[in-house]
């Protein structure tokens, strides 16, 4: 009975002592418009709980929900510092007072693995760094389901390194300090709630995690400047102009419409003259390539029956040009295409290719050596090898920018696409765009069993040598269960190899795109010999972002955005919409629904089904990822002015053919290239709408794209106009319903926005 009491008056004492006063300072900033004044307010601590709550303006909240009791120890209050230990659990707990925050940390004391669950949160609705933003109610039905039982990796789903909860008068903002080894835990029993539990793990010496917790207006706006100067603070921000002053091609980005770019082919159907090959193709030719085709090449057979075709149909229809084109543009990028008894005939720069030897010619020359071996029979049957595939290729790009698109960023699927068509890259390059090819060190297939160009590395040793581990001492498979994934630390030598062979074969890429590098997919490695900490993986990562950059000068993107990058990356691809398609059956894999993404696959070699099938999305999914009434431009107030993010590839802008007029709209008023997935045959089908929305889009973000994102208001009810401010001078109003609104006396129809630059006014209607 007296050791009960004992505690209780110990509480009691405690509470009536650890009480702190946060004062009213604007935050040191080297941004204008982030200057905001966060709230002052008292706070009070139980030890035994480790309930925090806040006093603002008289109305008190709770920072985290009690725990459950647990015992104090070393009990000091220093006056700005409080600090005690729970000694079963191994964690020690400082609160520091601040000028305009409260800093709290949790550090366990255990050389064993440890956790600590701390915050425990609860309120009317939650800001979310859940890519772009979210504004979640907690008794929102379709979040409830959604989140039910959901546990979030934090360095992974949260874009940012904050939330924000929603209290009755005000928000509170927690920025977190160590996101690594942390994830949050979802209840959603009643309304929305969650807790923030953090590892400890033993192979990490780093043994802290902790908030600042900031009181703020209840708008997105205070929640996200709160967050940016703390960046500017720490010395952790850098915006687009800096980065161009180190590399100029980040200017090119300005305006730039997103564009992957699909084509495989060494030479194309206009460059044939069908009739006289049907009558001229040389027997010895068709059985050598028809060889190659069912040996070599993956699925080749199909292919080769198109040469039997060829002989045997009194036409050559669109099904059989298609096959040989394909079936030609295969075999002219083997090895073993060359073979002595048929290409006899060798001119010069044949014969100078030749005396090199096959095996040492680049991808390039290869394909050179191949595309004259072909010549050299073939004859007049076929056009100068010079133009080759220059109408899939080269006269498409020269179209964009004759049509008005003056500044592109065009991706590539991969290198291969560059060693194929050279004078692509180059005048893509000539014509002042960006162009990049995809590139990926996140899985390592085994030696001679790699399933896609990514997977393979000529450093055979590191899929046993430099893969991770989990704790279980289990290897963690690679995408899509194929292989392992490669530990970051370990394949720089790999990623120094690949770059250099590509790029000295002279390609001219100004661009490089890595794929999951942004999305903070991130692993513990618990290999013995290559022990890894999230952090570690974290900071290799990084390292080779900074390689691209500043020892090629490339214009770096990724996957994600995930802003632990924001200082090495121009751009990121994924942030507005992420992959969701794996979370129904009916997207990923019911070929019969009308849902489905469509396959990996193109039959002309162009853009794969999986880009260019429009479909519609699911009510469920429009709501979660779509749904312009939950998304808030949370990084977009903090990073439009660092980096450019829009789509992950597969929802490129259209893709979802219900959306298109929607997403138009949200791609100007939060600034956000479009992304298309062009080929020749893409392009000619999408060309007026593509060409339209861009030039609107492009002269809007030419003005906006270095500008800090200096406001955001709901303008209606039903949240379904809103608006969002660049700079001082530079707004747009955007109206998502279905209906005309007046705003200040501007008749805004429906599905349309209102562009307000300085006193100039413009209305814009994306076609539907």
């Amino acid at each position: 009975m007296k050791k009960i009491l004992s505690i209780m008056l110990i509480v009691a004492i405690v509470t009536s002592a650890l009480i702190g006063c946060v004062d009213d300072k604007k935050v040191t900033s080297k941004e204008v418009h982030s200057k905001i004044n966060n709230q002052d307010f008292n706070f009070s601590v139980d030890p035994e709980t480790l309930t925090v709550k806040v006093e603002s303006n008289g109305i008190s909240e709770s920072v985290s929900e009690p725990l459950e009791k647990m015992e104090v120890s070393n009990l000091k209050d220093n006056g700005d510092t409080i600090t005690w230990t729970y000694l079963e659990k191994g964690i020690e707990v400082n609160i520091k007072k601040k000028d305009k925050y409260v800093d709290v940390t949790m550090k366990s004391n255990k050389d064993e693995d440890n956790m600590f669950a701390w915050p425990k949160v609860k309120g009317d609705g939650y800001m979310l760094p859940l890519n772009q933003g979210k504004h979640i109610p907690s008794n929102d039905s379709v979040w409830k389901d959604y989140l039910s039982e959901e546990k979030m990796k934090v360095i992974e789903a949260f874009s940012m390194q904050f939330f924000a909860v929603d209290k009755s008068a005000y928000s509170l903002v927690y920025i977190i300090k160590n996101p690594y080894n942390s994830e949050v835990v979802f209840n959603t029993e009643n309304d929305i709630e969650f807790t923030f539990n953090h590892e400890f793990p033993a192979i990490n010496e780093e043994k802290e995690y902790g908030f600042r917790i900031y009181v703020t207006e209840k708008n997105p706006v205070d929640v996200a400047k709160t967050y940016k100067n703390y960046l500017v603070e720490q010395d952790d921000f850098k915006s687009l102009g800096d980065k161009a002053e180190e590399n100029s091609n980040i200017e090119k980005l300005y305006g730039a419409p997103h564009a992957y770019f699909w084509d495989r082919t060494v030479i194309s159907e206009e460059n044939i003259k069908w009739a006289k090959l049907r009558d001229s193709f040389p027997e010895k030719l068709r059985l050598w390539i028809q060889e190659l085709l069912t040996t070599k090449v993956e699925d080749g057979a199909e292919l080769s029956s198109a040469f039997d075709d060829l002989n045997n149909l009194d036409y050559v229809d669109k099904y059989i040009e298609t096959r040989i084109i394909n079936g030609l543009s295969a075999v002219m990028q083997l090895k073993e295409f060359y073979n002595p008894e048929i290409f006899t005939e060798a001119d010069k720069e044949t014969r100078e290719l030749l005396n090199k030897g096959i095996d040492n010619l680049n991808p390039v020359e290869l394909i050179d050596l191949n595309k004259r071996l072909l010549k050299s029979i073939l004859g007049d049957v076929v056009d100068p090898i010079e133009q080759w595939a220059d109408a899939n290729t080269v006269d498409v790009i020269k179209d964009m920018k004759d049509s008005g698109l003056e500044n592109m960023w065009i991706g590539l699927d991969d290198w291969q696409e560059g060693f194929i068509k050279p004078e692509l890259v180059k005048e893509a390059e000539d014509l002042g765009y960006l162009i990049g090819t995809y590139d990926s060190y996140h899985s390592i297939h085994e030696p001679g069993k790699e399933k896609w160009e990514t997977a393979k590395f000529k450093d055979t040793s590191l899929y046993v040598k430099a893969t991770v581990t989990n704790k279980e001492g289990n290897k963690i498979e690679g995408f899509q269960g194929e292989g392992r994934k490669l530990n970051p630390t370990l394949a720089m030598p790999s990623v120094e190899e690949r770059l250099t062979s590509i790029l000295n074969t002279g390609l001219a890429f100004n661009s490089w795109f890595l794929d999951t590098d942004g999305t903070g997919e991130i692993y513990d490695d618990y290999s013995p010999e290559h022990i890894t900490t999230e952090k570690e993986d974290i900071q290799a990562r990084i390292k080779r972002m900074e390689y691209l950059q500043k020892e090629w000068d490339m214009v770096v993107g990724t996957e994600g955005g995930n802003d632990f990058a924001n200082k090495t990356i121009a751009f990121a691809h994924g942030i507005e919409t992420p992959v969701f398609s794996w979370m129904d059956e009916d997207m990923s894999k019911n070929k019969e629904s009308e849902y489905y993404v469509g396959r990996y696959y193109s039959s002309t070699g162009g853009a794969p089904e999986l880009f260019s099938k429009q479909i519609p999305v699911k009510d469920k999914y429009k709501k979660l990822f779509l749904d312009s009434t939950y998304t808030i431009p949370l990084y977009k107030l903090v990073y439009n002015d660092s980096v450019i993010t829009t789509y992950w590839w597969g929802w490129g802008t259209l893709k979802i053919e219900d959306e298109i007029a929607n997403r138009m709209l949200y791609e100007i008023l939060y600034n956000v290239p479009p992304l298309y997935h062009l080929d020749k045959h893409e392009w000619e089908k999408h060309k007026d709408t593509i060409v339209r929305h861009s030039k609107v889009w492009s002269n809007f973000s030419e003005k906006a794209i270095t500008k800090e994102m200096t406001n955001f208001k709901i303008i209606s009810g039903d949240r379904l106009v809103q608006m969002t401010e660049y700079g001082k001078l530079l707004s747009v109003v955007a109206n998502f319903s279905d209906v005309e609104f007046d705003y200040q006396g501007e008749i805004i129809p429906a599905k349309s926005l209102l562009i307000i630059d300085k006193n100039n006014k413009s209305i814009y209607t994306p076609e539907k």
